[in-house]
């Protein structure tokens, strides 16, 4: 049972940091509408929520340390926002899943453009 609340716990979190930088609700120049936060992982005494960060740009680290600046703010936002006796400390981490895959993909589209232009430069 209590899995099950920390994962609903985790999932709001998200979806409100997630309006909040879309939103541009912070005000922290380092933090971009392109960070996404890929997930949340709460404690089993709901204390603290690790927040997972990713960007397929540049900058991701100045990102993390402008949400880690910014807290304090998100922390009073979700406490307005939820409906929990007491909001988690927020722990903001860099995910860098997102870029490795964007990379990826374009190292695989790479190989299939210098594969084709091998097979019509053979004809």
């Amino acid at each position: 049972m209590a899995g099950f609340r920390t994962d609903r716990v985790g999932i709001l979190i998200q979806e409100k940091i997630g309006e909040l930088i879309v939103g541009g609700k912070i005000k922290d120049p380092r933090v971009d509408s392109f960070l996404s936060i890929t997930r949340v992982e709460v404690s089993r005494d709901l204390a603290y929520a690790d927040v997972f960060v990713s960007s397929y740009k540049a900058g991701l680290s100045k990102g993390v340390a402008g949400l880690k600046s910014a807290a304090g703010f998100i922390q009073a936002q979700l406490a307005h926002s939820m409906r929990i006796r007491a909001t988690p400390r927020l722990r903001f981490h860099e995910d860098p899943g997102i870029r490795e895959g964007f990379e990826i993909i374009q190292k695989i589209e790479n190989l299939t453009e210098d594969h084709d232009s091998r097979l019509y430069s053979a004809e």
